[in-house]
């Protein structure tokens, strides 16, 4: 049996690929025909037209992951409607991923992806060993390749409690309480300053 050389390989997998982008193109497709709109997340979403064939609406509304713990999720579902309701991406865990979809490397890649990451901190995220840590500290990593004049890390507090040092004496925390509705306009004030501040740059 002859030896795959590394150009055999190459071949096999951009074919794979070309595979693979057909089978999507056609899943589109289908979709589209049967009347249903397709979102590509951070792309845009692909809808029927009237009269056939279909029309592209790229994404433009400012993508924010909510990062916390399980006893808050019920606080943080309230923020995510609020801040959709405004117009606004908001990333949740048990709101995006999918079935069967490799949660680490999703949650790491929408982390990347995101214009904001909401640290929605609380006495429960604060003190527990939890994946919430680990996207904090990811996020800190990724805010490091964020432009210098960008706020990417936004620390929110959903109650009184104790600011973790490191976050504290680096950036400004928002409070989110004692009422979530009316405290949470000071973050979608803030969101839509900074990102006409990035435009404009």
């Amino acid at each position: 049996m002859a030896a795959r050389s590394p150009a055999d390989d190459k071949a096999r997998a951009a074919a794979r690929k070309v595979s693979s982008a057909r089978r999507v193109a056609t899943l589109i497709r289908n979709c589209l025909r049967e009347g249903r709109r397709v979102e590509i997340e951070r792309l845009g979403e692909f809808r029927p037209a009237r009269g056939g064939g279909f029309r592209f609406l790229p994404e433009h509304r400012p993508s924010i992951f909510l990062a916390y713990v399980s006893e808050d999720a019920e606080k943080v579902e309230r923020l995510s409607v609020i801040l959709e309701r405004t117009g606004f991406d908001p990333w949740m865990d048990r709101r995006k991923l999918l079935p069967g979809q490799n949660w680490p490397r999703a949650i790491e890649r929408a982390i990347e992806n995101a214009d904001f990451f909401v640290a929605c901190l609380s006495r429960h995220a604060v003190n527990k060993r939890s994946c919430f840590q680990g996207e904090m500290r990811f996020a800190l990593d990724c805010a490091r390749r964020v432009p210098f004049d960008q706020v990417y890390f936004v620390p929110a507090r959903l109650e009184k409690c104790l600011v973790p040092l490191r976050i504290e004496q680096q950036l400004q925390v928002i409070n989110l309480f004692p009422e979530l509705e009316s405290a949470a306009r000071r973050l979608i004030q803030f969101i839509r300053s900074e990102m006409r501040r990035r435009r404009a740059a």
